[in-house]
């Protein structure tokens, strides 16, 4: 089973279509609207940060969920400079992206456990390593992934469940869209390839992740070398 948050965002549609066209069983979450079409059928409306609705879907779907890979791509981003930065924004950022995270995790734990196998998969960001300006409550959130996945993978490693992140550079999909032009090509000049990411480079280390039991707590760094 495939558990994946976030479809209605570019790279959670992305990667909910070719699981779906890969035929393995898959459900998603979105927040508000659902997507329309008919492989949207096994969707659930869900507000992760709410951990009674989030607990509430994991029991729903726990008998009939068999080796269950967790891919968490929902996450929110508010950006502005640090001291004119709204309080109220810069918590639903660390509530959205890290602890809506944290509840997935919490709640799928005890069924990964119990299964003796589990794959979590979080969709960090380069912007935890790198700072970018405008973007401190987008980049602890993730620094906070990224430390988190430590610890929970010396809990569970002996349990047959890996937690690993993947530290994204900047792809052809999502947020991206909403950079204004010169500031993408400057973006550019900073990556090796001098071009964006094609998305199926995140398809491929997700696979390439749930088939290496021996890759645990780490930070996997897709960016094209970006420097």
């Amino acid at each position: 089973m495939i558990i994946i948050t976030g479809i209605t965002g570019g790279i959670g549609n992305f990667l909910f279509n070719k699981f779906s066209i890969s035929g393995e069983q898959i459900i998603g979450t979105y927040h508000l609207n659902k997507p329309e079409g008919e492989i949207y059928k096994n969707t659930i409306q869900l507000d992760i940060t709410d951990y009674a609705q989030v607990e509430k879907f994991i029991r729903s779907i726990q008998s009939s969920s068999k080796e269950i890979t967790l891919i968490n791509c929902a996450g929110v981003s508010a950006n502005s400079f640090a001291h004119k930065s709204k309080i109220e924004d810069w918590a639903n950022v660390i509530n959205v992206n890290l602890l809506g995270t944290f509840y997935l995790i919490r709640a799928t734990l005890p069924i990964m456990r119990e299964q003796n196998f589990g794959r979590i998969i979080n969709l960090s960001s380069i912007v935890s390593q790198t700072g970018v300006v405008g973007t401190s409550a987008y980049a602890a959130s993730k620094a906070g992934i990224n430390g988190m996945i430590k610890s929970i993978a010396l809990e569970n490693a002996q349990k047959g469940v890996t937690i690993n992140n993947i530290n994204l550079g900047y792809f052809n999909v999502g947020m991206i869209q909403t950079i204004p032009d010169e500031i993408q090509e400057t973006i550019k000049s900073k990556i090796a390839t001098k071009e964006f990411g094609d998305p199926e480079n995140i398809y491929s280390t997700i696979q390439y992740i749930r088939k290496t039991s021996y890759l645990n707590g780490s930070c996997v760094d897709l960016n094209g070398g970006l420097v």
